[in-house]
């Protein structure tokens, strides 16, 4: 008798799939099988590209000359820790009596390829091959996947991308990383004191890591700047300057930004005009604008925006945030989480009504009935948050109504995501957020003050997903402004000159730097490269957070754990001053995201492999030869020696600055804008304790260290003040 296999990616969805088919055989060593039916599974990746070594022994010493490496054909092997599983897998594709194999893998491009690794290293020729493409694990979804399975064949592109995403990762990681560390290895490790420094570099790794450095170096090169705002005080209401083409001011290069001075003497000699021999001040109101504004609710949540909002409201990393969502998506909670859509399909539109009344069981019932029974998602196809085009492998992360009495059993971090996933999906049915803006114009002599209000007057779908920032006009209530008239004198109590300063840059969290790399395109400045690359980012939803944790494995970043802010190394900045002057292209937006954009073409079948491969080809080639030629490492050395050694691994308590050392503290960095925290090197001096940075780093770190006393006890010292700062003894 013939059967089915059906091969999974992980053994928890193999298990889902023999539920739903019904398979109740026994459980063997990597399989389950039935009369008709037989399902087996990969563990994640079985099969990887090998080495150098592989192709030639010599190649397993890194010297220039071998460089760049670019074999006719690529070699690949099993994984030495999951030879068991993949031998499991084989034997059952390369089975006589199996005569359809149902490919169950994750439906993506990586899913894919774990696919393609095993098949290719089997002898399955004659079999036929069916794709399942799913959007969620829900026995109604896994159900309709096997019944429409299409023929293999038909994503071949999906395979040919998959493959030289690969492929280019592999090679320009395994050259670079090759040459940089012969050319510039050991200047490093003269500079670091180190025996020996590997340089890792990657086609998406390294740019994140230039994202991330030249960030900070924004803000290490900041200089504050002091302004002067001047607002005109009536009746409590606080109006502020803005020059308009009447004032006196107008086009003055005394100016800030147009609403204020650069020097405090041209702000005083402003109000000094505008007193006249310190007479009551009257102004008029010259024009009184109103207007109504609407505000829609978001676009449901791809994985990106998803990551971002946890790392915000949650401090969890992308990785965690990633890790949560796979789960609620095996626990068939919500959909596929690796997408970058945030919108839904007209095919699932169709029947959404499902996924609202499975939600009747959750703890939003009431808001649910109200949809339903007003059947709000009857006009849904027609909106924004509706959009075919703009969904290449799936749709938004959205619940399925499957499984909610289950939720209460999940943990703490899982509930929170999984409600924000559904707040996000059910405010879609809302209605939008309307307010009511008003804006008074107030003359004093030749020049304008502004008043501004936003009240709302309708919550709409706040009342579900009440998280957006408000403005700083906004309110909840009436104010008193409404009871001026146009042409109406007013007495000025009042002209206050408000001190002000400019603020640098903020730097990247965990999640504001996952949604940077998804909207790559914004950080390019060319308008015809930026709309060639449109809807490309740098790597994919499934990558990003993985790039983040090997960033931080190898220690070219840090990520502080409570705020999830994002800083470089010492080390990290060594290799972004090594890339910036020797291969500037690594460190581009525009070039990752359009090598991303090249596998999305090939994908859609716009261009073919080949042509790919050979532009790759001659990157990598080009280059390499270009870097063995280099003669730059002097000016390297004195520009490394140039980056700040000083900076403590750890961050400031009070503000999270760098902590920079002296001889006789370790002092915050952003001790020039007031930040008092600091470390004495003699505080724990009556103990016999001598703090060093290695000592400050681990408290900073993890909150205490144990020291040795001179009397030869041990003892814990910890922060004294997140304020102020100092370490105190237990003893």
């Amino acid at each position: 008798m013939k059967k089915n296999l059906y091969i999974a990616e992980k053994p928890s969805v193999a298990l889902e799939f023999a539920r739903v088919l019904g398979i109740t055989g026994a459980k063997r060593n990597g399989y389950i099988e039935s009369e008709s039916s037989v399902v087996t599974w990969c563990v994640g990746h079985l099969v990887n590209m090998s080495y150098p070594e592989k192709y030639d022994e010599g190649l397993k010493k890194w010297r220039v000359e071998t460089l760049p490496f670019i074999p006719d054909e690529f070699k690949y092997e099993v994984i030495e820790n999951v030879k068991s599983q993949f031998q499991t897998v084989k034997t059952q594709l390369e089975r006589e009596d199996v005569e359809t194999i149902y490919v169950c893998t994750d439906s993506g491009r990586e899913g894919e390829y774990i696919f393609r690794l095993v098949d290719m290293m089997s002898n399955t020729k004659e079999k036929i091959k069916k794709r399942v493409w799913i959007d969620s694990q829900t026995e109604e979804e896994i159900q309709r996947g096997i019944r429409e399975a299409k023929d293999l064949m038909e994503y071949d592109n999906l395979s040919d991308a998959a493959y030289l995403r690969a492929i280019e990762d592999y090679l320009i990681g395994i050259n670079c990383s090759r040459v940089f560390t012969l050319i510039y290895g050991n200047i490093i490790s003269n500079i670091l004191n180190k025996r020996y420094s590997v340089i890792a570099i990657g086609r998406v790794m390294t740019c994140v890591l230039g994202m991330i450095v030249q960030r900070e170096r924004e803000i290490r090169n900041f200089i504050k700047s002091i302004y002067y705002k001047i607002n005109a005080v009536s009746n409590g209401n606080s109006f502020k300057y803005k020059v308009d083409e009447e004032s006196i001011h107008f086009n003055s290069p005394k100016l800030f930004n147009e609403t204020g001075f650069n020097k405090q003497k041209d702000a005083i000699d402003f109000v000094k005009y505008l007193k006249e021999n310190n007479e009551p001040i009257i102004g008029m109101v010259a024009d009184i604008t109103k207007s109504k504004e609407k505000r829609n609710p978001p676009l449901l949540y791809n994985l990106a925006e998803l990551q971002n909002d946890c790392s915000k409201r949650m401090k969890i990393s992308p990785d965690e945030t990633l890790k949560i969502v796979q789960e609620l998506y095996e626990k068939k909670l919500v959909t596929y989480p690796r997408t970058d859509a945030r919108v839904i399909s007209t095919a699932v539109v169709k029947v959404i009504d499902k996924n609202l009344i499975g939600l009747l069981n959750y703890k939003f019932k009431e808001e649910v009935q109200k949809i339903l029974d007003e059947k709000k998602y009857e006009n849904l196809a027609k909106t924004k948050y509706v959009d075919d085009k703009k969904i290449t492998d799936h749709y938004a992360i959205i619940p399925t109504g499957v499984g909610v009495n289950g939720v209460r059993n999940l943990g703490h971090e899982q509930r929170v995501v999984f409600e924000m996933i559904v707040r996000r999906f059910l405010a879609i049915f809302f209605e939008s957020a309307e307010y009511n803006k008003l804006t008074i114009k107030v003359k004093i002599k030749t020049e304008s003050f502004y008043l501004n209000s936003k009240v709302c007057i309708k919550r709409g779908y706040l009342d579900i997903l009440d998280d957006t920032d408000k403005d700083e006009n906004e309110s909840n209530a009436e104010s008193n402004i409404s009871a001026f008239k146009k042409g109406q004198e007013i007495i000025v109590e009042d002209l206050e000159i408000k001190e002000g300063e400019t603020t640098p840059p903020k730097r990247y969290t965990s999640g504001s730097i996952i949604l940077a790399m998804e909207n790559a395109g914004k950080l390019i400045d060319d308008a015809q490269l930026r709309e060639q690359i449109k809807g490309s980012g740098i790597g994919t939803s499934a990558t990003r957070a993985e790039i983040l944790n090997k960033l931080e494995r190898i220690e070219y970043i840090n990520l502080n754990k409570k705020t999830q802010i994002l800083t470089p190394s010492l080390m990290g900045e060594i290799i972004y001053d090594i890339v910036k002057n020797s291969m500037t292209s690594l460190l581009e937006p525009n070039f990752t995201a359009s090598w991303e954009k090249g596998l999305s073409m090939i994908e859609n079948g716009e261009i073919n492999k080949n042509e790919y491969m050979q532009k790759l080809n001659g990157y990598v080639e080009k280059n390499i030869n270009k870097l063995k030629q280099i003669k730059n490492q002097p000016m390297i050395f004195k520009q490394i020696l140039d980056i700040p050694k000083d900076i403590v691994k750890g961050r400031c308590k009070c503000c999270n600055g760098e902590i920079l050392e002296n001889s006789k503290t370790f002092y915050c960095s952003n001790y020039k804008f007031g930040c008092e925290f600091k470390i004495w090197k003699n505080e724990l001096e009556s103990f016999g304790v001598e703090i060093d940075r290695k000592l400050v780093d681990e408290v900073l770190g993890k909150g205490t260290a144990v020291v040795k006393m001179d009397n030869g006890e041990s003892s814990e010292v910890k922060i004294k003040d997140n304020k102020k700062g100092g370490l105190v003894s237990g003893k």
